[in-house]
């Protein structure tokens, strides 16, 4: 049994100033002048990020559309999910999810079941990946970004996809999450 231990609101911590160090349209690093719970002080750099979505989109068959591209910061190609930032002009993740799968894969999805959400890279950014299952798949064209011309999308058995994950060749956290808790929900 997992027992939750009461905790002041901010852990302890306490923030006296954040500074704007830089900032794109993707994110903002921060530096942060802060106090630990020891009583301490330092400066606490940390990315802000808008967060971002990740689809577990299944067909009638069983099938889920699985990505293959290129991932910049990583200089490999990797299997993923279909996946993207939450934009400003999104309402809330669902709708940067129905957005980003239609994006990337050209699908849209009549029913929509949120999996949680998975925090990516705690004590280096605040950013927060948000999962999604889909069923009821439509299939149209997929209006890809200039970064996205060499995404391929793919048809894959649930359990291909999950093999992805636990053989260590889906290494994006929000996918592997996203797998993992759809196998654990009894989703597919």
């Amino acid at each position: 049994m997992i027992r939750e231990e009461a905790e002041s609101p901010a852990g302890g911590w306490s923030r006296l100033a954040s500074t704007s160090v830089f900032t794109s349209p993707w994110f903002e690093v921060r530096r942060d002048d802060a106090v630990r719970p020891d009583g301490s002080g330092s400066p606490y750099d940390h990315v802000v990020s808008p967060g971002s979505v990740t689809v577990v989109a299944v067909d009638g068959q069983g099938l889920v559309a699985v990505t293959r591209q290129w991932i910049y910061v990583h200089d490999e190609v990797q299997w993923r999910l279909p996946a993207g930032r939450i934009d400003p002009a999104d309402r809330d993740s669902l709708a940067a999810a129905r957005r980003e799968l239609a994006e990337e894969t050209g699908i849209s999805a009549e029913t929509w079941r949120p999996l949680g959400a998975v925090n990516c890279a705690d004590s280096f950014t605040n950013h927060r990946d948000h999962a999604f299952f889909a069923t009821g798949l439509r299939h149209g064209a997929a209006d890809l970004e200039p970064g996205e011309a060499d995404l391929e999308v793919h048809a894959l058995p649930f359990d291909e996809a999950l093999a992805l994950v636990t053989t260590g060749r889906m290494p994006h956290a929000g996918s592997s999450y996203a797998v993992l808790m759809t196998r654990t929900l009894g989703l597919a």
